[in-house]
């Protein structure tokens, strides 16, 4: 693992010495390179544009040579309750991932005990129908599910409302052996708004999705497994290493090509058999119009690792 990113704890002030001691005439060449070389890790610890270090993430990157972007949510005293300061930096952390060159695949975990564990009730307890619908409740959460780079939610304990729509908006679902996946919204007298009825449809099948959400009833990770809503499920101390191995070899193929083929997928998900092949045949066709089509193809003839450039 790199080391955090994009956290800082550097005051202003300390940026604002160096810049001044580095623009003082008279400054020889050492002294600009060492206050350069001192200047460099504030400035890259300021990460996402200039807004605040977060409160309920921590942002890393990880894997081999910084190539996968990890997301922990960290919220532990509401078992990672998903409260509109968190998916804000959520939002936040996958648009800085999103622009990041350097990064090919997103990882989203939370603790041992709660990947999320629902919406925070509080926050919703006294909004009206006239609230939400003219400000749009929860619609900026869909920023999950419209990353272009593919995410990876790596889940163990409790993904519950929320917190299961969270994981089921990432592109894969890995679960740790005691991972719980429910939609419990209708013990509180309400349902999944999140896309918690439509995208668990999809992945379980009618039967099973509306047991789920006509009851509130969990599912463990090896019924998730089981029903097509989880890929692989891990010890619970080897899940994290296991996502961000996925990720690192997901980032190790042509970003732009890797773009493609999740869109294509998605489509399969989404829209009907003979759209989803319309959609297929255009992406297959447009790989031929890229240099990292080309050189995979080359160097699988000539017996070689290809290397991708993005283009």
């Amino acid at each position: 693992m790199a080391g955090a990113w994009p956290r800082s704890s550097a005051p202003r002030s300390e940026m604002a010495a160096s810049l001044r001691a580095l623009l003082r005439p008279g400054a020889g060449v050492a002294r600009r390179r060492a206050l350069l070389a001192a200047l460099r890790p504030l400035v890259a610890g300021r990460g996402c544009s200039d807004g605040p270090p977060f409160r309920f993430l921590q942002v890393q990157k990880a894997g081999a040579g910084g190539s996968v972007g990890l997301i922990r949510l960290q919220r532990p005293e509401a078992l990672n309750a998903l409260c509109a300061g968190l998916m804000e930096e959520l939002r936040r952390a996958l648009d800085a991932f999103e622009a990041d060159r350097q990064v090919g695949a997103i990882v989203i975990t939370g603790s041992e005990k709660a990947f999320a564990a629902g919406a925070d009730i509080k926050e919703m307890q006294n909004k009206t129908f006239q609230e939400c619908y003219s400000g749009g409740f929860l619609a900026g959460w869909d920023r999950v599910a419209t990353v272009r780079k593919p995410t990876i939610a790596a889940v163990n304990g409790f993904a519950l409302g929320g917190g299961c729509e969270l994981a089921m908006m990432c592109d894969i679902i890995y679960a740790g052996e005691k991972a719980q996946f429910g939609q419990p919204e209708i013990l509180l007298g309400t349902i999944p708004g999140a896309g918690g009825t439509q995208r668990l449809t999809r992945a379980v099948g009618k039967s099973l999705a509306m047991e789920m959400v006509l009851t509130g009833e969990r599912i463990s990770a090896t019924e998730a497994k089981a029903a097509g809503l989880v890929s692989k499920v891990f010890p619970t101390d080897k899940l994290l290493d296991a996502a961000i191995g996925c990720a690192e070899k997901i980032a190790a193929n042509s970003k732009l090509v890797v773009a493609m083929a999740k869109e294509s997928v998605n489509t399969a998900f989404e829209t009907t058999l003979t759209e989803g092949n319309r959609t297929e045949k255009r992406l297959f066709y447009a790989t031929f119009a890229t240099d990292d089509r080309k050189e995979g193809m080359t160097a699988f003839v000539e017996k070689r690792k290809a290397n991708f450039t993005d283009s």
